[in-house]
């Protein structure tokens, strides 16, 4: 049985540098974690203080500012990542938050995705870049896929259940397919029609049941194109989605997919929306995956173009936990599927509308105080390592030399 999933749990019929969560290289101004994961900053060669004390130079470029948009965009983007988590075992007693969890499951993750490739376009394969990718996706990879299983094994008394990095489980998915987006990046730079090619890419894996669940390359193939689509946008793209004519033409557009969504619930399988499995799998003709592909792929575009629309601009007062997404995105995995583990949805009173607005709510502050600075300096060391001692010294001083001008 696979063991990766997003937090809903598979259906009977067969049924996420500078960000899901997300790094991003760190000479882009804010997106997704840099070179590393849902959202990295802070690094020795990120901070004018610690840069100076690692290289033995004063920094002589102040540095470069971030960008409150994406900051917003980010963790904006990871609550509704925790409250569609907390959703999802409310959806059989609640029509209208099954809705709901069809609406956000169509665009956060794609937008979190989108936010990925576009900080990753100056990703070169150097080895500074390199280093980066292993200590800010990688190696929290390892360390959080160990983490899960042993919690697993403890909360859900599965001593047994065996620790694989061949098969992420939960929320490590991203950080995988993270890993293997950003190392095929060159390639993406250099293809002529690189979004319709990630896009046949994602409906021959739709229509593929042969697959497998190694390294989770449903989800990675199927939401290939979200990356893609990233490295192919330019700064001016996001201008457009920052007029006020957006801003008014999205209010509409998110109250006809909340209306479809209301009437699809009953009578769609939310799984298409994981992309974790073949139509095959999911009880569907092998024909529909293709279809459904491309239809998922634009509405989702659209449902992000509607988000990004609405995200401030200004700094904000969680502007600053834009930086902390990828903390947040994998810790609250701990409290999420806890609370399938130890029953806590067996209260009666959650299935009430007061109920579910306490979850979400409930949830919202979860995940904002997971991505505030006091959490991200104590997980620091699995997020963000330095492991100087794992790399020769050119790469590290490379590393080093290249956060320096790009800051």
């Amino acid at each position: 049985m696979s063991r990766s999933h997003l937090p809903a749990q598979r259906p009977v019929t067969p049924q996420g540098d500078h960000a899901a969560p997300l790094p991003e290289p760190a000479s882009e101004p804010a997106a997704t974690p840099p070179e590393k994961p849902p959202t990295t900053h802070g690094r020795a060669a990120d901070r004018p203080d610690e840069r100076q004390a690692a290289t033995g130079k004063p920094d002589r470029q102040p540095a470069k500012p971030r960008d409150a948009f994406f900051d917003n965009a980010k963790y904006l983007a990871i609550v509704l990542v925790a409250m569609g988590h907390a959703w999802e075992p409310l959806r059989g007693d609640s029509r209208a938050a099954a809705a709901l969890y069809i609406t956000v499951y169509t665009f956060h993750m794609p937008a979190f995705i989108v936010i990925s490739g576009y900080f990753s376009r100056s990703f070169d394969a150097s080895p500074g870049r390199l280093k980066r990718l292993v200590t800010g996706v990688a190696v929290p990879y390892v360390i959080f896929e160990v983490a899960y299983t042993f919690f697993k094994r403890w909360a859900n008394d599965d001593p047994t259940y065996p620790i694989s990095l061949l098969d992420p489980w939960y929320l490590t998915w991203f950080l995988i397919a993270l890993f293997i987006w950003r190392l095929t990046t060159p390639l993406w730079k250099v293809v002529r029609r690189p979004v319709p090619l990630a896009l046949a890419i994602a409906v021959l894996a739709s229509v593929s049941p042969d697959i497998g669940d190694d390294l989770d390359l449903q989800r990675v193939l199927q939401f290939l194109p979200f990356f893609v689509f990233g490295l192919v946008l330019r700064p001016e793209h996001f201008q457009l989605v920052r007029r006020r004519e957006a801003r008014i033409l999205a209010v509409p557009v998110f109250a006809a997919a909340l209306l479809f969504a209301y009437w699809a619930a009953p009578r769609m399988n939310a799984a298409w929306f994981y992309r974790r499995d073949s139509a095959q799998e999911l009880g569907a003709p092998g024909w529909s995956g293709a279809v459904m592909t491309l239809a998922m792929f634009g509405c989702s575009v659209v449902l992000v173009a509607c988000f990004f629309a609405w995200v401030p601009r200004r700094r904000t007062w969680f502007t600053a936990l834009g930086a902390g997404t990828l903390y947040g995105y994998l810790l609250h995995g701990f409290i999420a599927k806890g609370s399938r583990f130890w029953d806590w949805y067996d209260l009666g009173w959650l299935h009430t509308p007061l109920g579910e607005i306490t979850v979400t709510l409930a949830a919202a502050a979860l995940i904002t105080s997971l991505c505030t600075p006091p959490v991200q300096r104590l997980f620091r060391f699995a997020m963000e390592p330095e492991m100087k001692w794992a790399f020769r010294r050119d790469a590290t001083e490379i590393a080093g030399r290249g956060g320096a001008r790009r800051s």
